[in-house]
């Protein structure tokens, strides 16, 4: 009998989870708080959670991860050498600090405008080598002929052994620009990527476990290492797709909305007939509009760690903190410390000054610190500092701008009241410390007109409306989000009804089912092992490749004969239109044969749908002036009939 695992290493929490292949049987789950910077700590006292029993029979091993992501956003990837080729039109700058344009590239057919200056590519690989850890090369019309692309790719290689990536292997979309953003972005996560997943492959081999290791994409997909090496932009909101895939799995329902309260947001999504709809512009990441298919969801930035604050009202997040009921269990003496800390004048009270916040250095260095930095980590250690003990050390208020920058460095970790000690009040999960929550919730109460158990219901009230208001701004996209907000306030008389059931995920999701009730009139549902859901959705991803293949004459003047094939593998001329229609279905099916035998499935698993669409006019006697053949290739490398 095998087994398979999967990890979750979410922003808050790395969840594991044991599957029986024969019937995909959940068998065991773990849960560990997710640890920065290095992730693999936390998925080690997450996996150590496990039975070892089931642990020594896994053959596959799943991981969907936040690592991606949170690379881009906090703009910590590797530096990149960026070569664009052609008469590029950039609207605004783009993530590469070293660029330099040259001429070359082709035009829509393919045929190439200006011959490519070797000779400036390889002064600028030499001038790069020591300043870079990868490449990224986009060419104008690279779709339609990559030669340009592929030419500088070997110069690159061999002049420097850098990894270098090449706009049409990541995508076969137009738009030059998004292109170049795209293998940028991708680039800048190949050695970070490379070195996370040996990580997971020495820890795989450590535990002596004779496992395939694959990683979940962003279209809910999984993709193999080796592909997970080159092309890690692809697994950008890995977490959001195993939330869907994994709630689809648990519910066993094929149609669904899905809500996932994570520690740091809730992310919104639906599948229809098994299937996630796709964002087909591709994902935005930050500032950055990528070619990356994902799936299609919407995230709030309000979750179980968002950080609960008052200032004239009652605020919850953005950010996230370390919850006061876990800051006492990992800081002995905290709760006395939080009961001594002084209570603010309403007047002083901001983000940062608060009776319940508290700074703790994470053990990461700050990156070129300023001088406001390195005074300020002189005094804040390894023991919890309010700011008003800064205050009394330095003898003068804390910067904000300061504080903030060394927050998102991860340098600092920041403490604080949660929807998280909201529920620990309320009694609804006590999994920490119920009386530094207390503590917690009755110094804030005090701002407001409420004891703190009804200060407590109010922040779980507010929690559920959010859950709500995403949901229901996603359903009804572009019909009018300030109607929505309206209605789940109670200032309009009525009531959303969904006629699809609502899955929910994450920790203790089933405290919010009766407040979630009230706002929405749906089948509501939290599946056993909701709360590793994201884990279990990081197993059950199919293998799925996508290819494109565009046929078109090569003259409009003469449409029947001469046509071009463009593919990833480059543009192909052909006398007739039905040979080259006979290529482009060959070179479909052994490009998806090719990148899905890497999941060692046996021959003949793998499905392969083909779908040809046609580019015609209603007067027009000729062959279609454009044939797009898209080949979808389907297997489940998780699961087998083994017993």
């Amino acid at each position: 009998m095998q087994y398979s695992l999967g990890i979750d290493a979410g922003g808050t929490y790395t969840d594991t989870v044991i599957l029986r292949d024969s019937d995909s049987k959940i068998l065991d789950s773990g849960k560990a708080l997710t640890t920065y910077p290095d992730l693999m700590t936390g998925i080690r006292n997450s996996i150590d959670k496990l039975n070892p029993k089931y642990l020594k029979k896994v053959k596959l091993v799943s991981v969907s991860t936040t690592l991606s992501t949170n690379t881009i956003l906090e703009k910590t990837g590797y530096p990149v050498g960026l070569i664009l080729v052609g008469d590029y039109t950039i609207p605004k700058e783009l993530p590469a600090e070293h660029c330099i344009t040259l001429r070359g590239g082709h035009d829509s057919n393919g045929d190439e405008l200006h011959p490519l200056d070797i000779n400036a590519v390889e002064q600028f690989a030499l001038s790069m080598k020591k300043k870079v850890s990868a490449f990224a090369v986009s060419a104008y019309f690279s779709t339609r002929n990559p030669e340009h692309e592929l030419r500088i790719k070997e110069v690159l290689l061999k002049l420097t052994g850098h990894p270098v990536v090449c706009g049409h292997e990541l995508t076969q979309e137009l738009g030059a620009y998004e292109r170049a953003a795209t293998a940028v972005l991708n680039a800048q996560l190949i050695p970070i990527t490379y070195q996370f997943i040996h990580s997971i492959i020495a820890e795989v081999k450590g535990r002596k476990l004779d496992a395939k290791v694959l990683m979940l994409k962003c279209d809910g997909s999984v993709i193999d290492i080796k592909g997970a090496k080159l092309r890690p932009i692809e697994t950008i909101f890995s977490g959001p797709a195993a939330s869907i895939m994994g709630a689809s799995h648990l519910s066993g329902l094929d149609t669904c909305a899905v809500i996932d309260v994570g520690g740091t947001s809730t992310d919104v999504s639906i599948i229809k007939n098994g299937v996630p709809e796709l964002c087909e512009r591709g994902a935005i990441v930050g500032d950055w509009q990528t070619r990356v298919k994902a799936i299609k969801m919407e995230t709030s930035a309000s979750g179980g760690d968002s950080h609960v604050w008052f200032k004239k009202y009652t605020r919850i997040g953005p950010r996230r903190v370390m919850p006061l009921c876990v800051a006492a269990k990992n800081y002995p003496g905290f709760r006395e410390k939080l009961e001594k800390n002084p209570v603010p004048l309403r007047t002083m009270l901001n983000e940062h000054i608060q009776p319940t916040k508290f700074f703790v250095r994470t053990g990461n260095l700050p990156i070129n610190p300023t001088e406001g930095e390195e005074k300020l980590l002189e005094v804040i250690g390894d023991e919890p500092l309010s700011v008003n003990d800064i205050l009394s050390r330095m003898k003068r208020f804390p910067s904000p701008a300061v504080l903030d920058s060394l927050i998102k460095q991860r340098v600092i970790q920041v403490i604080g009241f949660t929807p998280t000690d909201a529920l620990h009040v309320l009694g609804d999960y006590t999994e920490w410390d119920v009386e530094t929550a207390q503590i917690g919730a009755r110094k804030l109460a005090r701002f407001t007109h409420l004891d703190p158990h009804n200060f407590c219901k109010k922040v779980k009230q507010q929690m559920a409306r959010n859950m709500a208001y995403s949901l229901m701004s996603f359903v009804m996209e572009g019909r009018g989000k300030d109607g929505i907000k309206k209605m789940l306030e109670g200032e309009i008389p009525a009531q959303y009804k969904l006629k699809i059931p609502i899955v929910m995920l994450g920790g203790p999701v089933k405290t919010y089912y009766g407040e979630l009730k009230k706002l929405i009139d749906a089948e509501i549902i939290v599946p056993e092992y909701a709360q590793v859901g994201n884990a279990v959705g990081a197993l059950v991803g199919k293998g799925i490749k996508r290819i494109e293949i565009m046929i078109r004459p090569a003259s409009m003047d003469k449409p029947d004969q001469n046509f071009l094939v463009f593919s990833p593998l480059g543009r192909k001329k052909f006398d007739q239109y039905r040979v080259a229609v006979e290529y482009a279905q060959k070179t479909g099916e052994e490009l998806i044969q090719n990148s899905l035998k890497n999941f060692g499935l046996p021959e003949g698993s793998i499905k392969i749908n083909t779908s040809v669409e046609y580019l015609t006019l209603p007067e027009w006697k000729h062959t279609p002036m454009e044939t797009k053949m898209t080949f979808v290739g389907i297997c489940a490398p998780g699961f087998s009939d083994d017993t």
